[in-house]
């Protein structure tokens, strides 16, 4: 049985919703149309600053000696976070680096490894991913922990 009661709490009757909402996708979809903008709006801008490919692509193949030598003299504070594993170098920082630094990795030839939250770089050696830890396999070390041995003291001549 239906009451003839009005509703004074604001609400709609299900038909007067459905219009509402017809009338309200209508006007986002004639909007950019009327102000003259591209549907592009949406789509999130790609802020991410300008990398030399070919250059990236040569770095990807050198061998982690030289990786480690242009990641101290370019980018010390990464260097110092560096970790050698088997052959690839991964960089991690607690916080997401600047811009800058992270457009710096990626001219080096390191990309950005989701699932182990690091800065990876092959240093030619080429793998798909791995199930397993890399460090269950290979050896790893920090090369800015390694300090050279001093020369052995030489005996003094009698």
């Amino acid at each position: 049985m239906k009451t003839n009661k009005q509703n004074n709490s604001g609400l709609k009757s299900q038909s007067e919703q459905f219009s509402t909402i017809k009338d309200q996708q209508a006007e986002t979809q004639t909007a950019p149309a009327q102000n003259g903008q591209a549907a592009t709006e949406t789509e999130k801008k790609d802020n991410r600053l300008p990398i030399d490919s070919e250059a990236r692509k040569k770095n990807r193949t050198l061998p982690t000696p030289k990786v480690l030598n242009l990641l101290l003299n370019s980018l010390p504070d990464a260097y110092y976070r560096a970790e050698v594993v088997g052959k690839w170098i991964w960089v991690r920082f607690t916080e997401q680096p600047a811009a800058q630094i992270r457009q710096q990795l990626a001219q080096l030839g390191f990309h950005w490894n989701r699932e182990r939250q690091a800065w990876q770089h092959p240093c030619g050696n080429f793998r798909l991913s791995s199930e397993n830890d890399p460090h269950e396999r290979y050896e790893s070390y920090f090369p800015a922990r390694i300090r050279k041995s001093a020369p052995a003291a030489q005996p003094a001549a009698a």
